[in-house]
């Protein structure tokens, strides 16, 4: 089983090197893709460099910051077109430990569609999180399930492995969020699709280097796009097999 980790950067270079070394120094062997928005700090530079020792590591550039969502949905298409089985979401910034990946690859390949790093799933905490930070988070999760009876406790979770056939499933183009609600919308289609969602126990720390790319129009966004989802019918991709 093939396996890709998609990373999205923006300005991670305090974060990039030991990344890489970590997920290339894993068993089994992971493939990985950084999405790269530009950065002007020169972390798609230290990527290429890395590209010299390891012929697992690939990068995609684009121009500027384009969102979270639309830089995972060009991975997704990339990896899907090269033939990877189990495809991966993370965060550079090692906020989801890269030796979890590990964990979620046993969670697939022993039959889950999707399976989630989870912080709220009986195991699985915050670490470095102030108290406010964390029941927004918590209770955000609340919220949607609430809304959307998703029944995954950290539904706006953004580190997962996706089994091949769920992004074949799922119809990409009518992805409509880039921040928080793209994680949301993402588990909602799968389960409306007829997935499994499993979630796996993580220890999730904030980041120490680099900056946060939160904001408040992320949560925004999140917020308000629940109810969209609520009263939007999930639609497969016309290509694909049911």
């Amino acid at each position: 089983m093939k396996s890709l980790v998609i990373i999205p950067t923006f300005n991670e270079i305090e974060n990039i090197q030991r990344m890489l070394d970590t997920v290339m120094s894993l068993e089994p062997e992971f493939n990985v893709l950084i999405v790269d928005d530009g950065s002007p700090d020169g972390t798609a530079k230290v990527v290429k460099e890395n590209q010299k020792k390891h012929d697992r590591i690939h990068l995609l550039e684009r121009s500027g910051k384009l969102g979270l969502g639309t830089a995972y949905i060009a991975g997704f298409h990339w990896a899907l077109e090269r033939g990877y089985d189990l495809i991966y979401e993370m965060d550079c910034d090692f906020s989801h430990n890269p030796n979890d990946l590990v964990r979620l690859r046993e969670a697939c390949m022993n039959g889950a569609g999707v399976a989630v790093g989870s912080r709220y799933t009986r195991g699985g905490k915050v670490s470095n999180w102030p108290v406010g930070r964390i029941l927004m988070s918590y209770f955000a999760s609340v919220y949607v399930n609430t809304i959307l009876w998703l029944g995954v406790r950290d539904s706006t979770a953004g580190f997962k492995c996706y089994r091949r056939e769920v992004l074949e499933r799922i119809d990409l183009s009518r992805i409509q969020f880039i921040g928080y609600a793209f994680q949301i919308e993402m588990k909602y289609n799968a389960r409306q699709l007829g997935f499994s969602i499993e979630e796996v126990p993580i220890t999730f720390i904030d980041r120490e280097l680099g900056t946060s790319k939160m904001s408040m129009n992320i949560f925004r966004e999140a917020f308000l796009g629940v109810l969209q989802m609520r009263f939007r019918k999930v639609q497969p991709n016309p290509n694909s097999k049911p």
